[in-house]
């Protein structure tokens, strides 16, 4: 049967599912308890499954981290929330140093199957310090795997996935997304780490974006459809592991390439996206591929300052225009 819910929603029903499969996991972090955590995702999480499975931390990031890590050395599958992904930055040494290298580091003895949870993105009005796209800060640390939902029903089953993955999975939350409403369908529901969704076919461009861009790529394929340009639309779901055959398969279609993203550019996964598919295939392009990306400055609070820094359903149209006509 089909059940409608939102992103918000779909966070919560995969955890009390996964906590109800398999007694070795476990929900920690900040305010996850009775609160329901800061955006109320993990609601009714702690009166169904009481206080040894659902266990309030505190304001210690380091301190949730690290017992995550102990927990799945010890044969527990705990997933941790980290209120805002910004606050990644405190507990860095963790996620970087312990959780990616750990499994590594012992020769595959020891398994870290640790989920971390976190609100992520801009959009929202949370200022400079609070809306941090923080999935690029961890592009460069192997180990870790890296999931960005963009629908409650990606976010359902890729959560799901993550859990029972036996390695580290970052899983990003858009804060502005948490009212976007989804079906999900029969089934277990479960979305595999590092395969995309073409979520709109199309030959003349291949468009990739992510979570809250997602909806504004799909928005300018629209725009674009009126003025006789057919854009093809690919959601990676995953960036670590990236589903580099697909993007491939539709620039072998298209021979165009321009990716959205939320962020500014360097250090960025549609530069590191950009360059791969320019190295590996660079003979199936008719032009230069395209970055709409964020400026390079911290992210202003004023909320017509914060929609001019992210990028626009009119910026992708333009500059999707001027990749064709090229």
């Amino acid at each position: 049967m089909t059940v409608e819910l939102n992103y918000r929603q779909a966070i919560s029903r995969a955890l009390a599912d996964e906590l109800e499969a398999d007694p070795t996991v476990v929900l920690i972090g900040e305010d996850v308890g009775a609160a329901g955590g800061a955006f109320k995702a993990t609601a009714g999480l702690f009166e169904q499954f009481g206080p040894m499975r659902v266990r309030d931390t505190p304001i210690s990031e380091q301190a949730i981290v690290g017992a995550a890590l102990g927990a799945a050395l010890m044969g527990m599958r705990p997933v941790a929330e980290i209120m805002f992904a910004d606050f990644a930055g405190v507990c860095f040494d963790q996620i970087a140093n312990q959780l990616a290298k750990y499994r590594y580091m012992t020769g595959g003895q020891a398994r870290v199957p640790v989920t971390v949870r976190m609100a992520n993105g801009a959009g929202a009005g949370f200022a400079a310090q609070h809306s941090q796209p923080v999935e690029n800060w961890f592009l460069n640390i192997p180990g870790l795997k890296i999931a960005v939902p963009a629908t409650p029903a990606d976010l359902y089953g890729l959560l799901r996935s993550a859990i029972r993955d036996d390695n580290p999975v970052l899983v990003f939350e858009h804060k502005n997304l948490f009212a976007v409403k989804g079906s999900l369908g029969e089934g277990d529901g479960m979305v595999p780490l590092g395969v995309a969704d073409v979520i709109r076919s199309g030959r003349d461009v291949t468009i990739v974006a992510t979570q809250q861009m997602r909806y504004r790529a799909l928005e300018a394929a629209e725009r674009l459809h009126g003025g006789g340009i057919e854009a093809e639309v690919i959601d990676p779901r995953t960036l670590v592991p990236f589903d580099d055959a697909t993007v491939t398969k539709s620039i072998e279609r298209t021979s165009r390439l321009v990716v959205v993203q939320e962020a500014p550019v360097d250090g960025s996964w549609g530069a590191s996206l950009i360059a791969r598919m320019v190295t590996q295939n660079w003979t199936l392009f008719d032009a230069p591929p395209a970055l709409v990306a964020a400026d390079a400055t911290p992210i202003p609070f004023a909320a017509a300052l914060e929609a001019q820094w992210l990028p626009t359903v009119e910026r992708i149209v333009r500059t999707v225009e001027e990749t064709v006509a090229s």
